[in-house]
């Protein structure tokens, strides 16, 4: 009887991956859930692995639920890996839409953007796939090599490699610091814009002497020492 209802699980699981044109497949020490209609529900515990299409997902708990299990929830040391998109993730918590491409990381998270050398931190941290956008809330940290923010809000567009940062934002480039109400930053060629409540320390590295910078609104740090 066991053996019938895993055969059952297996063939809706590649049902379900037929509709979506993508590999899927999936492990785990146990598995449990329900085949009724419009109630389709899979539990997998224990060091749980499912590969949907180039992504692989291992948590300590996959939950795959809704019409042809097109939801992905999980819960525990949950690790994401995606080289065709060029992400790798990390968090406690982590939804993803199936059909939609739509990735959410719940608590302290981190995303890396291969593709981009940019490394994003922050407690809510949401990938639309098909806009090629990231949104960061709470604590959002970004790096790539000399540029590191924090801000509480952070639109990252991966396709234009530009960071919209706003709720207390903070820029620093190499020795440089800048503050603003709003900051956005061309990651490839690290130039910034500056908008409201204007304020920052550059470093003259020609005479080694750190002034106090006072860019009016609008104002833009071009890239090198400003």
């Amino acid at each position: 009887m066991r053996a019938a209802k895993l055969f059952l699980f297996c063939l809706s699981l590649l049902l379900a991956a037929a509709l979506y044109a993508e590999d899927f497949s999936f492990s785990a020490a146990t598995m449990s859930g329900s085949m009724s209609k419009g109630q389709e529900r899979v539990i997998l515990e224990g060091k749980a692995l499912v590969i949907t299409g180039s992504m692989t997902i291992r948590a300590d708990r996959i939950e795959l639920y809704g019409e042809d299990f097109r939801y992905v929830s999980c819960r525990g040391a949950v690790a994401v890996e995606d080289p065709e998109r060029g992400l790798r993730l990390s968090t406690g918590i982590f939804y993803y839409d199936r059909q939609d491409k739509l990735t959410r990381l719940s608590g302290p998270s981190v995303m890396e953007d291969l593709k981009n050398g940019v490394v994003i931190k922050g407690d809510y941290i949401e990938h639309d796939d098909a806009k090629d956008l990231a949104i960061i809330q709470i604590n959002a940290r970004i790096l790539k090599d000399r540029i590191a923010t924090r801000s509480e809000f952070a639109r990252f567009d991966r396709a234009a490699n530009t960071l919209e940062l706003s709720g207390s934002p903070y820029v620093k480039r190499g020795d440089d610091e800048y503050r603003a109400r709003f900051i956005s930053v061309q990651l490839d060629t690290e130039n910034i814009v500056l908008d409201g409540a204007v304020s920052g320390r550059v470093n003259a590295s020609s005479s080694g002497v750190n002034k106090e910078s006072g860019a009016q609104p609008g104002a833009a740090a071009t890239g090198g020492t400003p």
